[in-house]
């Protein structure tokens, strides 16, 4: 891939650690202190109508003939839900975006999304780890999409790469995270709150922000130096997976979660490590580094107005099978408590299963409330769990929330061969590689997204799963794929990310 270069664009921030209705575009919103935003507020309504829209990855998929170089597919939702009709379907040989289509780009690979310029809008991000640059394979790049009244579109998207440090397998766009951890102005942090983005390198976290002084579109460098291998819990290197964030002590700011697992002699060992945001990216605080990963996810899972945080462990040295973790915010300023209040697995009591090798339950985590009780609930993804003799056919679970954190109580586990799940359990399905709760008609109640990007040899399907007053429901659950949505099929691995 030729070197692309955008002048709206300038160096990245190194922190590493060791058809529808034109809707009016609405009101910017001043910043306010808020309390919990992890499942709340998720930062994806790309057209301004006031409901959350579906960001879909499918880094397999091929374009004008090249092979893996991906695409994403956005659905507008309304006040009549998840539609497959009204969309968008995106990749680098759509008009205005940076680059071309080529082979094993993996266009998709990681999607998120925040409202970067403030205009009421959500914008997307969209990772491209295998995207190479100057002649550097896998070096990686990114770009933006803009939200408008008529959704995300090509025209005036924005690259992002790592102009300074451009490194051949560095997979820039591994990860990413959008939320207003730090002001772009610290010496007036109220007046602009656009969102910044913390986007990974397997050693590296980066962080794009707008400039106060520059147009609304313009991204600006914020460099803090710090580096992956200090948060190796070994003498051993380490390599980033997965960022989530909420807001864990109670300030103005959101927080980050960053996690990955050990490299080099002891590898796969997972840990997670907590950025507290700040007025200024000089000021971000040390939130504690806590034991598990790569899979994290945010939400106030006490109900207390405090974000909690929840690691999935399915690395090396979890319990078998894996497990997840929840850490409770201790409901002041020094943000999360460092031992897990909870920590689960398949053989907890009333956990539906039996915790076996390879399960990787904990692999995939989301937020929502699928019983409309106001407090969220947590679905855990195991793609490794085998259905019957069917290896690897993957499950799904939730638990409920609770006032002391999470519980059993009413919890479910949903599989391809469950009464009511459309389609059959088949060896590598990977069912619940992604997972996302989602409220997409605003009634209160989150269904659940759940991908099974190995399902069809690799061209992968999601499935919806409504809720309920009594939380996730079989009843009413159906399917859709790439084609569905006007896109191609074959080893798409279509769900493969899905923006949470």
């Amino acid at each position: 891939m030729r070197h692309i270069k955008s002048a709206a664009l300038t160096a990245a921030a190194l922190l590493s650690l060791g058809g529808g209705t034109i809707a009016a575009a609405p009101a910017a919103q001043a910043p306010v202190p808020f309390p919990s935003i992890g499942w709340q507020q998720h930062n994806c309504d790309y057209d301004g109508n006031g409901f959350d829209d579906v960001l879909i990855g499918a880094p397999g998929a091929t374009v004008s003939g090249a092979k893996a170089a991906g695409y994403v597919t956005v659905q507008y939702s309304s006040s009549r839900g998840l539609s497959t009709t009204r969309k968008s379907v995106l990749h680098q040989n759509t008009s205005g975006v940076p680059g071309a289509a080529e082979a094993g780009d993996g266009f998709g690979s990681a999607v998120a999304s925040g409202d970067l310029d403030n205009d009421g809008y959500d914008d997307a991000i969209v990772g491209i780890p295998g995207e190479d640059l100057a002649g550097l394979s896998d070096a990686g790049g990114a770009v933006v999409f803009w939200g408008s009244p008529s959704g995300l579109h090509g025209t005036d998207s924005t690259w992002l790469q790592n102009p300074d440090r451009l490194r051949v397998g560095a997979n820039f766009g591994l990860a990413i995270e959008a939320a207003r951890y730090f002001a772009p102005d610290p010496a007036n942090p109220d007046a602009n709150p656009r969102d910044s983005i913390a986007l990974l390198e397997n050693d590296t976290l980066l962080f794009f922000t707008a400039a106060p002084e520059a147009a609304a579109r313009q991204m600006k460098a914020v460099d803090t130096g710090v580096r992956a291998r200090d948060m190796s819990p070994l003498e051993t290197g380490f390599a980033f997976r997965s960022l989530s964030h909420g807001n864990y002590n109670e300030d103005g700011w959101a927080d980050l979660a960053i996690s990955g697992v050990t490299t080099g002699d002891q590898p796969g060992i997972g840990a997670t490590q907590v950025l507290h945001g700040a007025p200024s990216v000089e000021a971000l605080g040390d939130g504690g580094t806590f034991e598990g990963g790569p899979a994290i996810v945010s939400g106030d899972f006490k109900h207390d107005g405090q974000d909690d945080l929840v690691i999935g462990n399915t690395g090396v040295g979890s319990p078998v099978g894996g497990s997840v973790s929840l850490y409770l915010g201790k409901g002041d300023l020094s943000g999360l408590d460092p031992t897990p209040a909870q920590t689960w697995t398949q053989d907890s009591p009333g956990v539906p299963g039996t915790a076996e090798a390879g399960d990787r339950w904990g692999a995939e985590l989301s937020a929502g409330d699928t019983d409309g009780d106001g407090q969220p609930d947590l679905a855990i993804g195991a793609p490794g769990e085998d259905v019957g003799s069917v290896s690897d056919a993957g499950a799904v679970w939730t638990l409920r929330g609770a006032p002391d954190g999470l519980t059993a109580t009413g919890a479910r586990s949903f599989d391809q061969n469950s009464a009511g799940i459309p389609g059959v359990a088949e060896a590598s399905d990977r069912w619940g590689g992604q997972v996302r709760l989602i409220d997409a008609d605003k009634d209160g109640l989150f269904g659940l997204l759940a991908a099974a990007p190995g399902e069809n040899t690799n061209d992968g399907i999601v499935w919806v799963v409504p809720g309920s007053s009594s939380g996730l429901t079989a009843n009413g659950s159906w399917t859709y794929d790439g084609a569905s949505l006007g896109a191609s099929v074959a080893n798409a691995r279509f769900g493969a990310a899905i923006d949470e």
